[in-house]
C-alpha cells in the first residue's frame, strides 16, 4: 500500500489527527498533531510508523511506557528530554528512547518540528509524569 508524499508533510489517504484527545494528570501537551502512515489500516506489521508535527512552541506529554520508541527528526528543530537528559534534534537525527524512560519532545525555533516515530503495534498506554 503506497502512501504517496504530498506537499507540506502530508501523505495521500492519511488523516491529520490530534496528538491526543485530552489531557490527563501530568500529561499536558500543546500544538501537536499526528499522522499514522503504517498501522492504522489493518496492515499486518508488528510496528506502527507515525509522523508527529509540533507547532512552534509545541510539545508532547511528559510520559513513559514499557515499550521503546525510535524517533527520526525530519523537519525543523526540536529538543527531546529523555531520562533526565536533553538532546537537540535536527533533520535526520535518530533517537532511541528505551522502555520506561521518561520522555518529552518540544519544538524549538520559529518553524514546525516534524518527526517520524516507530513503536510496537501492541503497546501499553502512556503513564504521565508530573514535571
Amino acid at each position: 500500500m503506497l502512501r504517496a508524499f504530498r506537499r507540506n508533510f502530508r501523505w495521500e489517504g492519511v488523516e491529520v489527527e490530534p496528538y491526543k484527545l485530552s489531557t490527563h494528570r501530568g500529561g499536558e501537551f500543546c500544538g501537536a498533531s499526528r499522522q499514522v502512515l503504517v498501522g492504522a489500516k489493518g496492515e499486518r506489521v508488528k510496528f506502527h510508523l507515525r509522523y508527529f508535527e509540533l507547532e512552534p512552541g509545541g510539545f508532547t506529554s511528559l510520559e513513559r511506557h514499557r515499550h521503546s520508541h525510535v524517533v527520526i527528526a525530519v523537519r525543523g528543530r526540536g529538543v527531546a528530554r529523555v531520562a533526565g537528559e536533553t538532546v537537540r534534534l535536527s533533520p535526520m537525527d535518530t533517537l532511541y528512547i528505551g522502555p520506561d524512560q521518561p520522555h518529552q519532545l518540544s519544538a524549538t525555533g520559529r518553524g514546525k518540528f516534524g518527526f517520524f516515530c516507530i513503536v510496537d503495534a501492541k503497546r501499553d498506554r502512556p503513564r504521565p509524569i508530573e514535571d
